[in-house]
């Protein structure tokens, strides 16, 4: 706990994680609507199909790219912390 409220311990880790499983759902269910509303629509509905697909497959893909970029700042953080750390000893 004295580490949360030091700001020693990030939160902000965990919480990337619970927005990419968010984005992941929401990529899915948006997706699958697309593709719904399309094949449902009377004239010309190919193209939302196709967009749902693509919805479908590229956006987990494009949500986890953009999770693990935000999570490299934070890992950068906690490595350059532990040369520090290792730099006031020696």
């Amino acid at each position: 706990m004295q580490e949360y409220l030091a700001f020693r311990k990030m939160l902000t880790p965990i919480a990337i994680q619970v927005i990419f499983w968010i984005g992941v759902a929401a990529c899915v269910i948006l997706g699958l609507v697309g593709i719904v509303s399309g094949a449902s629509a009377p004239l010309g509905g190919g193209g939302q199909v196709l967009a749902g697909i693509l919805t479908l497959f590229l956006g987990p893909l494009a949500v986890r790219i953009w999770c693990e970029l935000l999570i490299v700042v934070f890992r950068i953080l906690d490595t350059l912390g532990e040369i520090r750390d290792k730099l006031g000893r020696g």
